[in-house]
């Protein structure tokens, strides 16, 4: 069926084609009619006719073409997502950024075209290298500017050699009052002009600034002489240069006005360093050191020539046909270079002009503070208006440097308004953290608690202050940035969803120190009330029970923050699901441990500072996790044993425990003595203070325990508390070894040997004993015995 099905369902196809595609083919041949159009077999007419005829054929075409209209074709290498909600904050975030990056790189795309026209220029290069009437044109611009620069610079030259006696001698004129520091003409008289204000004893910062302006005052023609005799060798190098192209080299046309061009730029380079020259150096209008004269004449050398070089440059191609966007993409990369070299200035010059922007030494106040500030950070607004003045300019924006300053003015204002708003708020918010001596005497823990968070919401408070200063500084720079918080937009979606979490994370932080404070003011009461062991008790859990609160906290809170950016957090629950039973499969050791010492902790078996003994190991428990205990034995070294290996726990701290008495006597001594001393001895450390508290009874004697040719031991015991087991019975120890000395009781040593001999009797005159032995045997059986007996005293 499915091969008889198909070839009717392709002529379907074709069919319901036909009347779409005829007028196309048919304007495409330019028939008038649709002769054009695929014609259609009789055969293929009755196939299709049968088909549409037929119920069976027909349900099958229709069930043929539903399938296909279902089908889905499969996507090819699709990289896993973030499941975000369609139309949630993620999502919105995302795509208001990325439309934001779009628009700005737009931007930047166009402004970049509009100041670079560099293909422009390549074309005009390739072309003018395969133009030899170019390079005739260069060669006649090259020898005329070489005969006319030649002959102008040699009268330049000469004119400044027969100039420098003049300038000597100007500058020998200059009066001592005029040279000397400012320090040192402070403190001579000064002119009668100034006596009125110069009467005040000392060199004071006002009289020193006024001999600086007397001495500038007094230089001034000086250096208006001096300056005019620098600007006569420019004038006879101008003039030598109109000489020489008022000659037959100089006709009128492209190599004149190139050889101008490149004049006027010297000539503008050699002015702007005279200028100079007379503002700034050691006997110029405003004095300064040598070493700082001859900084600022080399970088004005360097920025003149760049900028004068470059324009030149761009004028003289201009003229031999450079394309006008060419030209100017040429001057704005030359003033691009000048400007980039007032940044370098900027950043050479940064800790000099920091050091004299900066306050005094010590002193303190709004004022000092924000100079403090701006010297730290001018060469960074210094930068950003150098740019900004030379982006303006290649823009060629209008009225872009009244905005500019506007700009300036505005962010001054706008930053110093979030500054003072910020010590506000941090002033409040300290102010608030101060607790009061009764409340604190009441909580003794609340001040510590209050400044574990202070930091944390001084820095959260810094920083909604200083989001507000964006959004301000934003609106100022023309950004409409207040619209983004309007009814459905990112910026209320963002700022809703941050209110949330932090909703969340203050119940958060309620719940915890408000469990945490309920555990220790719980454990200080039974502490206070004498509940000792239900205090340690309560220590024991209290790690375990902190651990799985802030578990429970940390889930919470990143549920939450996934919630509120769009995040489906169902499957990322339930993949949490499959991975805690594939880890309870995997880790059913980690799972016994914790079950274990649950049960231990919930029975009360161990608390931390127990004396016990676990799994053949002793010491004191100084830590117990959910899934280990940690002891301390007495060398110092640290045990930590799993609770799946604990069997038995021997614990040495239940309240009670027992000081063991055990000495040895000689055999001869009086045992009855013996015992009264021993009990005296209890007696008088039950006395004293240091032992009265550890010692819950006197010395239970049990008597004589073992007796026999050598000693005879007596034993018994104290009655202590857990903690003062050990003491007392060492003290009990030094002062019996102390008293059975002074009494004269001899205490059995660890070994004592006793041989017995018995001798035989003395024979007769025939050999033989009493007994009828002859030596021999007596020498064979004599009788030789030796008992050595071994005990521990």
């Amino acid at each position: 069926m499915a091969k008889t099905s198909f070839p009717l369902f392709a002529l379907l196809c074709l069919l319901l084609a036909a009347p779409v595609s005829a007028p196309a083919w048919a304007q495409t041949a330019g028939a008038p009619t649709a002769t054009a159009s695929p014609t259609l077999t009789p055969e293929q007419a009755k196939a299709a006719l049968e088909t549409l005829q037929n119920d069976a054929k027909r349900k099958e075409m229709i069930d043929t073409l539903q399938a296909i209209a279902q089908a889905t074709p499969a996507e090819p290498d699709k990289k896993p997502v973030i499941p975000l909600t369609a139309n949630s904050l993620g999502a919105q975030l995302l795509v208001t950024i990325a439309d934001q990056l779009g628009d700005i790189s737009n931007e930047v795309q166009i402004a970049v075209k509009s100041v670079t026209r560099f293909p422009a220029l390549v074309h005009w290069l390739r072309n003018t290298a395969n133009n030899p009437e170019t390079y005739r044109l260069l060669f006649d611009i090259a020898w005329k500017l070489v005969v006319v620069f030649g002959g102008a610079l040699a009268a330049e030259w000469l004119t400044v050699w027969l100039l420098r006696r003049p300038q000597a001698a100007l500058e020998a004129r200059i009066p001592f009052v005029a040279r000397a520091p400012a320090a040192i003409v402070a403190g001579i008289d000064p002119p009668s002009s100034i006596a009125d204000v110069t009467e005040a004893p000392g060199l004071t910062e006002r009289r020193r600034s006024l001999a600086r302006v007397w001495q500038s005052l007094l230089r001034l023609p000086y250096v208006i002489g001096r300056l005019l005799l620098e600007l006569l060798p420019i004038v006879v190098f101008t003039g030598a240069v109109s000489l020489l192209l008022g000659t037959q080299i100089g006709d009128a046309g492209v190599t004149r006005l190139a050889i101008l061009a490149i004049v006027n730029a010297y000539v503008v380079a050699r002015l702007s360093i005279c200028a100079m020259r007379a503002l700034f150096g050691p006997l110029a209008l405003f004095r300064v050191k040598e070493e700082t004269a001859a900084y600022l004449e080399i970088w004005t050398r360097r920025i003149v020539g760049v900028g004068a070089s470059g324009v030149a440059i761009a004028n003289v191609a201009l003229m031999m046909g450079l394309y006008r966007s060419a030209h100017f993409a040429l001057i704005k990369l030359t003033m691009l270079v000048v400007h980039l070299l007032v940044v370098v200035i900027i950043l050479q010059c940064r800790k000099p002009v920091a050091d004299a922007l900066r306050g005094p030494i010590g002193a303190t106040g709004f004022l000092n503070t924000l100079r403090n500030r701006f010297a730290s950070l001018w060469h960074v607004f210094g930068m950003v208006i150098v740019m900004a003045a030379w982006g303006i300019w290649a823009l060629s924006i209008r009225n872009g440097y009244a905005l500019l300053l506007q700009y300036i003015v505005s962010t001054v204002v706008v930053v110093l308004i979030v500054r003072l708003a910020s010590i506000m708020a941090l002033s409040l918010i300290d102010r608030g953290f101060r607790i009061r001596p009764d409340v604190l005497k009441r909580f003794p823990g609340l001040e510590t608690r209050a400044n574990r968070y202070l930091p944390l919401l001084r820095k959260v408070v810094a920083a909604i202050i200083a989001m507000i200063g964006v959004i301000a500084l934003l609106e100022v720079w023309g950004v409409n940035a207040v619209v983004w918080f309007y009814g459905g937009q990112v910026g209320g979606r963002v700022v809703s969803a941050v209110v949330t979490i932090a909703i969340a994370a203050i119940v958060a932080a309620a719940a915890w120190e408000g469990s945490n404070a309920l555990m220790e003011r719980q454990l200080a009461g039974l502490t206070r009330d004498g509940h000792f062991a239900r205090a340690a008790r309560l220590r024991t859990f209290q790690p375990m029970l902190r651990t799985s609160l802030l578990g429970v906290i940390i889930a919470v809170i990143a549920l939450t923050v996934l919630s509120e950016i769009g995040v489906n957090v169902a499957p990322l629950l339930a993949g949490a699901g499959i991975l805690g039973v594939a880890i309870g499969f995997g880790s059913q050791k980690l799972v016994q441990d914790v079950i274990t010492g649950l049960f231990l902790l919930l029975e009360s078996t161990v608390q931390v500072g127990d004396t016990v003994a676990v799994s053949g190991l002793s010491g004191v428990v100084e830590n117990l996790s959910i899934r280990t205990i940690r002891l301390r034995a007495g060398d110092g070294s640290v045990h930590i044993i799993p609770f799946s290996a604990v069997t038995t726990i021997t614990n040495s701290s239940r309240g009670a425990g027992n000081a063991s008495v055990s000495v040895s006597v000689g055999y001869e001594e009086d045992t009855d003595r013996v015992g009264n001393i021993l009990k005296e001895i209890a007696i008088d450390m039950r006395k004293e203070d240091a032992y009265r508290p550890l010692m819950r009874g006197d010395l239970e004697l049990w008597g004589v325990d073992k007796v026999d040719g050598a000693m005879v031991t007596l034993v018994g015991q104290i009655r202590c508390t857990d903690s003062g087991r050990w003491g007392v019975q060492r003290e009990f120890n030094r002062r019996m070894k102390m008293r059975l000395q002074d009494e004269g009781i001899t205490v059995a040593s660890a070994i004592k040997q006793t041989v017995v001999m018995q001798l035989p009797p003395p024979a007769t005159d025939d050999g033989r004993d009493d007994n009828g032995r002859n030596n021999d045997e007596l020498n064979v059986g004599g009788a030789a015995e030796t008992k050595q007996e071994k005990r521990r005293a």
